[in-house]
């Protein structure tokens, strides 16, 4: 009879929530441009989280990692046909397509100065995001919206099979880059390789490259870098901000009803700060791990690169200025932005290095 009693309560209760789940649940496939084990691809999956319990169950967002159903640098022609609904990308993957895809990433040197706030600030209170819809309808004419949701940066310059003392020491060497770090490396006489993240390794192992750039800390502990190199060098200027986007087919965009547009843009940003707090944590801890499990050799980039990579990126900005008027208009509203937040910020935020060597000087590097 007991037996009897919960086999009709389970079935009950069953029952009520049949009854009090969505008439109108929808389901959406989207797919990231990364592997499922990253803390990018947690990015993904926080925001799917908040967009189902934002809209109580009625819109449901399946995710995918990369290869699932296109390989990863084909998310946005297929979120545009309508094969994908939906991806988690890094628009800097369309550079080859037009150059200022790059500056919604943010871009070297943010430009200008910019941290990732303030990239967010250019974004959501200069101008950024309408110039972000005219760019995905008018410029590389692909029916999509993007939403700022992955703040992946700043990231490290990367992964060497040996000590790198200045810019002639990188000469010869093979390396992946992505983005406009491509071309500004192979204009400055450097041999790159483009290939997306989960590739890297292999190609490592099989000694097709020596060197890397990914992302930094977790991320490339994660993949596993420490087992083929053992020399990390950090900052970079290359993506000292670096932001992808969740991107939705315009048409399904549309079919969406304004409180479902407004979860998806509400999860975006609430997932964006929440993952970016954790992912500063984690890489510290993975920078302790690197060194003190693995016996990485972590080191300062030395400066003259840095400044040299940035000289290069002045000249191939100025250009594509001269070359693209988009990518004028673009360029020139960030700077028009930096120039009243930067120098504001300088004056009221004390620089980080000073608490920072106060509490905790720097060893050797």
């Amino acid at each position: 009879m007991r037996r009897t009693m919960l086999s009709l309560a389970a079935a009950t209760g069953l029952a009520a929530l049949a009854v009090t789940a969505p008439a109108d649940a929808r389901t959406l496939q989207f797919q990231a441009a990364w592997p499922a084990g990253l803390t990018l691809y947690e990015n993904f999956t926080m925001f799917a989280e908040r967009v189902k319990a934002l809209t109580g169950g009625e819109l449901t967002i399946k995710t995918m990692p990369a290869g699932q159903v296109v390989p990863a640098f084909e998310v946005f022609d297929a979120v545009h046909s309508g094969v994908l609904d939906g991806g988690h990308i890094w628009a800097g993957y369309l550079q080859g397509r037009h150059p200022a895809a790059i500056l919604f990433t943010g871009g070297p040197g943010g430009p200008f100065g910019l941290d990732m706030l303030d990239h967010m600030g250019w974004f959501y209170e200069g101008g950024g995001k309408e110039l972000y819809e005219e760019f995905w309808k008018n410029e590389v004419k692909l029916n999509i919206k993007a939403i700022p949701i992955l703040p992946a940066g700043p990231q490290a310059f990367g992964w060497f099979k040996q000590p790198v003392a200045n810019i002639e020491d990188m000469k010869g060497m093979k390396c992946r880059q992505t983005g406009i770090a491509n071309e500004i490396w192979s204009r400055m006489g450097f041999a790159v390789v483009n290939m997306p993240g989960g590739e890297i390794l292999p190609a490592a192992e099989r000694g097709v490259i020596d060197c890397a750039e990914w992302v930094g800390g977790v991320e490339d502990l994660r993949l596993g870098f420490h087992n083929v190199w053992k020399y990390h060098y950090s900052p970079g200027m290359h993506e000292t901000v670096t932001i992808s986007d969740v991107i939705v087919n315009g048409d399904i965009w549309e079919s969406l009803t304004d409180q479902q547009r407004e979860a998806i843009q509400t999860a975006a940003d609430a997932t964006w700060m929440r993952w970016w707090v954790r992912w500063q944590k984690q890489n510290a801890e993975a920078l302790k791990e690197l060194r003190e499990k693995y016996g990485v050799v972590i080191k300062k980039t030395p400066e003259d690169i840095l400044k040299a990579f940035l000289a290069a990126w002045d000249d191939l900005a100025a250009e594509h200025s001269k070359n693209n008027p988009f990518f004028k208009k673009v360029l020139e509203s960030k700077k028009a932005y930096a120039s009243v937040v930067v120098p504001s910020k300088r004056f009221y935020f004390p620089p980080y290095a000073f608490a920072a060597d106060y509490y905790w000087p720097r060893g050797e590097e």
